[in-house]
């Protein structure tokens, strides 16, 4: 049934599409690097890090992308982040990112211990560059399906706020358990791949403070559609929900609607 869920939204519904646009060109924040990282020898985990100026500790954001997808695809919306002083970090998935070897879809579900794992590795490469009790995690598509996981079943108590784009709930017995961490979700309302429906859906499942950002004319790349009203909002929510800041938390409905291009519903 699992197996049957995911081909039906990932592979009827064209979520390789995502990749088949050329990418937008790298936007480098003030440095980067590049990680090897192998869980159990045999799932490769390349990851790439944004890192922000300054000696730290810096808030790591762990992001994870979509189906035939890897970090830089995001390096627009990823480098934002870094700027405003968040340590970045993304890995490419062994069978889901757009060079794997050999492509599986539904090897999505091994994706969110995938996350946990990168996430320790990066506390002992990075050392004092990241605060250990400044953690989220962010994903589009099948990466925020990854997301999800990290806040329900495969449960990640480390993770302090999470971010969903284009984004659905993992068929799974224990949807969003453990400790409250706020979710902002981001969702484009003419996606036809993860629909305006399933997003929702997942987000009212949700039992701790949540935010709705939809954009009417935006499909399924929704950082891409509307790339400065995503970013503001999503980094004031980062400065809100990791780095207690009340002014950030205030902007959002102001950075959500500029341009009249969205609007906002949430609970924080």
């Amino acid at each position: 049934m699992l197996r049957r869920s995911f081909l039906t939204l990932f592979a009827a519904a064209g979520l390789s599409a995502c990749a088949a646009e050329k990418p937008p060109a790298p936007v480098a924040p003030q440095h980067t690097r590049e990680l090897a990282f192998n869980r159990g020898g045999g799932r490769p985990l390349p990851t790439k890090v944004w890192l922000p100026t300054g000696s730290g500790p810096h808030p790591l954001i762990y992001f994870s992308h979509g189906l035939t997808s890897q970090p830089d695809d995001y390096a627009e919306l990823l480098a934002a982040w870094a700027d405003a002083g968040f340590v970045v970090a993304g890995p490419k998935y062994p069978h889901t990112w757009y060079k794997a070897t050999e492509y599986i879809a539904d090897d999505v579900v091994n994706q969110p211990a995938d996350a946990q794992f990168v996430i320790t590795e990066l506390l002992a490469a990075l050392g004092g560059l990241v605060d250990p009790g400044r953690i989220a995690a962010a994903g589009h598509s099948a990466g925020a399906i990854t997301t999800v996981g990290l806040f329900s079943g495969a449960r990640d108590d480390r993770l302090k706020a999470g971010l969903v784009i284009a984004g659905r709930q993992m068929p799974q017995p224990s949807p969003f358990a453990g400790p409250a961490a706020p979710l902002l979700f981001v969702q484009g309302k003419t996606d036809e791949t993860v629909t305006y429906e399933e997003a929702y859906g997942a987000y009212n499942q949700v039992p701790w403070p949540k935010g709705f950002l939809e954009i009417p004319k935006a499909g399924h790349l929704p950082h891409r559609d509307e790339p400065a009203v995503v970013a503001a909002t999503t980094t004031d929510f980062w400065r809100w929900a990791l780095n207690g800041d009340q002014a950030a938390g205030r902007r959002l409905p102001q950075d959500a609607t500029s341009g009249d291009s969205a609007a906002l519903t949430s609970t924080f």
